[in-house]
């Protein structure tokens, strides 16, 4: 069976190729667990990187940002810009017995291409709708949706899903043979996330209760 992206030149890692995956619930998976985006583009000649919050649906990206951003500005101006979008999801710390062989345990995903303004306001309310959804399910239920004025001072870039990897480690750590009779503690350091309890803006007023969407948050959550 093919792979849902398929792997070229310009999305095969040359360290550790069987680490990588190019299948769809593999990328999707960790594009749709993560929160953050850092974009990566290149302006004036210098190397820049944004960290942006980020949404998938289907087989595209949105990134979120303001129409003043320099990158946005960009795609304004051209049309589109190059871009690369990074998500990283930290899951263990691989603790070897020599400093060499330590490591992380983790989920990636890279995406390359040209991303340009999404223009459509409708199809940008829906984008802003589904982003909140994204960071806090059942939050739209109570949230005010943006003006047309707040549309209007949003940027979303919009990125297809083409030149695509994902990068998975599991597993101990893999020691050199002559190590493994050192008395060294060897293993992995699981990485468990949890949010805080809420706690209400100064100006809340106090008989609003705690919505329940927000319950399941004070337990772990997603990790970072």
């Amino acid at each position: 069976m093919s792979p849902d992206y398929p792997a070229g030149a310009g999305n095969r890692p040359s360290r550790h190729p069987e680490r990588a995956a190019y299948d769809a619930a593999t990328v999707h998976g960790i594009l749709d667990e993560g929160l953050v985006a850092h974009t990566a583009f290149v302006a004036d000649g210098r190397a820049h990187l944004l960290p942006l919050l980020y949404l998938r649906r289907g087989a595209q990206l949105y990134l979120h940002g303001s129409t003043g951003g320099h990158l946005f500005r960009m795609a304004a101006r051209a049309g589109s810009v190059p871009v690369c979008v990074e998500v990283t999801l930290f899951d263990e710390l691989v603790l070897a017995r020599s400093y060499f062989d330590h490591s992380v345990n983790y989920r990636s995903v890279v995406v390359s291409g040209d991303a340009s303004l999404l223009r459509d306001e409708a199809v940008k309310g829906e984008v802003m709708h589904d982003l909140v959804e994204h960071l806090v399910p059942g939050r739209s239920r109570h949230a005010r949706p943006p003006t047309d004025e707040e549309l209007r001072q949003t940027a979303v870039l919009v990125l297809a899903l083409e030149e695509v990897s994902a990068k998975v480690r599991r597993g101990d750590p893999v020691d050199e043979p002559e190590d493994l009779d050192r008395p060294c503690w060897a293993g992995v350091v699981p990485l468990e996330t949890t949010w805080g309890r809420p706690r209400p803006a100064a100006n809340c007023p106090p008989d609003i209760e705690l919505p329940d969407y927000l319950q399941p948050l004070t337990g772990p959550g997603r990790s970072s």
